[in-house]
């Protein structure tokens, strides 16, 4: 890293990719979206602009490429109970705010901070979205999930208790996923 350049992230064994990836979502979660830019990247990697600009052709493209992993989650077991199918819910309704945009992502999401932002940030999140409905509707399918679900709704339940309990206590406790699980259980499970 070059002097007066920043702080550089994950050098040594990393690939170019998981730095990049690493500012970003470093620089999106404690200063928000507006933040991340290719030139604060650069700063904060050690990495010359050019290097970043031959992976990605611009702002979205390097944000979609650092979010994009969340649209794709790796589905629970297909034989999965209904408690581990609805602890797999929880942990990546957590993992899209925790290890995605962050909580002050999500506050620009909801605030439309950042029009760009919102619109790019959004379409990984149908994405997202997307997955999880299809987990559970397979599972409908099983018939270990009630069928009268409202599957969206179920979810957004998920996602406000994350939120709650984040801005209530500044964090996420540990047991957090299984708690919400728990609570949650008798709604989600065939009667």
């Amino acid at each position: 890293m070059r002097s007066g350049e920043g702080t550089a992230v994950g050098e040594g064994t990393a690939t170019p990719e998981e730095r990049i990836a690493d500012a970003v979502l470093e620089l999106l979660r404690r200063k928000g979206p507006k933040a991340v830019t290719i030139e604060a990247v650069a700063a904060h990697t050690g990495m010359a602009r050019t290097t970043i600009y031959r992976r990605y052709r611009d702002r979205d493209e390097m944000l979609t490429a650092v979010m994009e992993p969340i649209a794709q989650p790796s589905p629970p077991d297909p034989d999965a109970t209904a408690h581990e199918v609805l602890m797999w819910l929880a942990e990546q309704s957590l993992r899209s705010v925790d290890g995605g945009v962050g909580f002050g992502g999500l506050a620009a999401l909801v605030t439309d901070a950042d029009p760009a932002f919102t619109g790019l940030i959004r379409s990984v999140l149908v994405r997202h979205r997307s997955t999880l409905t299809e987990v559970v509707r397979h599972h409908i399918s099983r018939g270990i999930v009630r069928a009268d679900l409202d599957v969206e709704t179920f979810l957004d339940c998920i996602v406000g208790a994350y939120c709650a309990e984040r801005a209530r206590s500044g964090d996420i406790d540990a047991d957090w996923n299984e708690r919400v699980a728990l609570t949650l259980l008798p709604a989600f499970v065939q009667p």
